[in-house]
């Protein structure tokens, strides 16, 4: 069987480790589909893509490929924020509601944007029950959140803000630009970097895109634990699996509110809408390109999306520790957006290097830089394995070989 495993594209002879490895994901089964892309100091040495669209295995993944990468797609947002900063028109000790007037109510009239970049907010749900579909309506869950009250005080600790994120930077980018956040994405960072990655994604690039198998909506958990977790951990993640069942705690209203129909993830509905937290469609190639630009202080082929000193500050860390919304069984770093590699922190280490910053996804996606090594990375696959990428996971298996190979030259 292994032999007869599409792989595809191209390898530098000193990363064949990764190669092999990348391979040995579909020989193992943990793959069905995916891809995986390095940046070096802006020139691409790894760019591979295996496996198949389908579960019966008919039909191959192409170079070209889209899939919905989760929460990959948070990074894409922030990055947006940052590209207003650079232009004078963001300031992160501001309050939001100077962006966005309604968003006063409910004693958020001082929460300070970098609060809201760095989900310590206190926004990760809403409340108020919405109709199944409301996910899909942006004035719609932007009124809900403006409306909202914190579910603590904000500045004052951090939670995941698993799918509001994406609304909340996403209205302060279409107040202060006035394009929505897909549209602004699409004209000042993916078109000028030719990166495939798309905010709300265009029907006619269905035909390539893959399904998500074994997904959120499945009866997979949102977070995959790991066996070796301490007893305190494991009880942590009960805590959080107990409330994420009851739509009247945090945790439940995050994921439960509005409702989803079961299969949503692969519908038209989604890819269509803009979901900036969750719905980013994109390559591994794309992510990569984006980053590798961001390693080098913003530029790549002489294209430059930010300054070097506006990346500077997005990765300074604003949060760290056990976040709230699951229960403290996960700590992560957080920079304004982007979350910063710690390899004390099993759930975030992207990198050797601590400066490394990125996002990963639900299922295994993930997208990173590392200033330090000028490395650019993106992962993307089809086979929801789990809640969040983690040490094993087919990404960080592919960095740390690729790291290993680094070291040898």
């Amino acid at each position: 069987m292994p032999n007869s495993i599409p792989i595809h594209g191209r390898c530098e002879p000193k990363f064949a480790r990764v190669r092999e490895l990348f391979r040995q994901s579909f020989a193992t089964g943990v793959e069905i589909g995916a891809a995986v892309c390095f940046y070096l100091d802006g020139r691409c040495v790894i760019d591979l893509w295996g496996g198949h669209y389908d579960l019966e295995r008919t039909r191959e993944w192409e170079r070209d490929t889209l899939v919905n990468v989760y929460s990959t797609t948070k990074a894409m947002a922030a990055l947006c924020a940052h590209h207003l900063i650079g232009r004078g028109l963001l300031d992160v000790d501001a309050a939001v509601s100077e962006y966005w007037p309604e968003f006063a109510a409910a004693g958020k009239r001082n929460l300070l944007v970098r609060w809201l970049l760095s989900h310590q907010a206190g926004l990760c749900a809403i409340r108020q029950p919405l109709p199944n579909g409301a996910l899909y309506d942006w004035s719609r869950m932007c009124e809900a959140l403006a409306a909202e009250e914190p579910w603590w005080t904000p500045g004052e600790g951090h939670g995941y803000h698993t799918f509001t994120y994406g609304f909340l930077v996403g209205e302060l980018v279409r107040r202060i630009s006035g394009e929505s956040l897909g549209s602004y994405f699409r004209r000042h960072i993916a078109a000028p970097l030719d990166a495939d990655f798309h905010i709300g994604l265009a029907q006619e690039h269905d035909a390539r895109t893959s399904d998500i198998y074994s997904a959120l909506i499945g009866n997979k958990p949102p977070v995959a634990r790991d066996p070796t977790d301490s007893a305190e951990t494991r009880e942590r993640f009960a805590a959080f699996a107990r409330a994420v069942r009851d739509p009247t705690t945090m945790q439940g209203a995050a994921f439960l509110n509005p409702p989803q129909d079961r299969d949503a993830v692969n519908t038209r509905a989604w890819r269509a809408a803009e979901i900036p937290a969750v719905n980013g469609h994109g390559t591994a190639r794309a992510l990569a390109r984006i980053y590798g630009a961001l390693a080098r202080g913003g530029e790549i082929d002489g294209v430059s999306i930010l300054k070097p000193a506006v990346i500077e500050r997005a990765i300074r860390e604003e949060a760290s520790g056990p976040e709230r919304m699951f229960c403290g069984a996960i700590a992560m770093r957080f920079g304004l957006g982007f979350v910063l590699s710690d390899d004390t922190h099993r759930y975030a280490r992207f990198s050797p290097n601590r400066r490394a910053f990125g996002h990963a996804g639900g299922g295994g996606s993930l997208g990173m830089a590392d200033p330090d090594a000028r490395i650019g990375f993106g992962f993307t696959m089809n086979n929801f394995q789990g809640g969040i990428v983690s040490a094993g996971s087919t990404p960080t298996v592919l960095i740390d070989a690729f790291y290993d190979e680094l070291k040898r030259v």
